[in-house]
């Protein structure tokens, strides 16, 4: 079974940091491309940032582009998003999501996805 679990959400004060972990179970994360995304009490998912799969690649939203940096650890099959100076704007629930495609990814129609972690962002 094909799995995802973030974990790394918690409270954090204006120009904090965090890092979020998505950890991978059933498949090697390597092989595929990951993806960020979040969503905000009563508002659509955005698309935070995409890592390819190989070379690793890594694309941003501009609204993060900066500030956060993905990664991917392939010896534990886990991706990881570094979120520094953070705004109260980021407060969001924050997904992982995998498919076989860069295109996927940064279109946001992933196959497999996690449960989600919470960042809040406040004094």
């Amino acid at each position: 079974q094909l799995q995802l679990v973030e974990s790394g959400g918690d409270l954090v004060q204006p120009g904090g940091s965090l890092r979020l972990s998505c950890a991978a179970s059933g498949f090697t994360l390597d092989y595929y491309a990951i993806g960020w995304f979040r969503q905000a009490p009563g508002k659509e998912r955005d698309w935070v940032s995409c890592i390819n799969s190989g070379d690793g690649s890594a694309y941003y939203a501009d609204s993060v582009k900066g500030r956060f940096t993905i990664s991917r650890d392939n010896a534990k099959n886990t991706v990881y998003l570094q979120m520094n100076s953070l705004k109260p704007e980021d407060t969001a629930v924050y997904y992982c999501a995998a498919d076989n495609t860069l295109y996927s990814c940064l279109e946001g129609s992933l196959e497999v996805w996690g449960q989600g972690t919470l960042v809040t962002v406040s004094s």
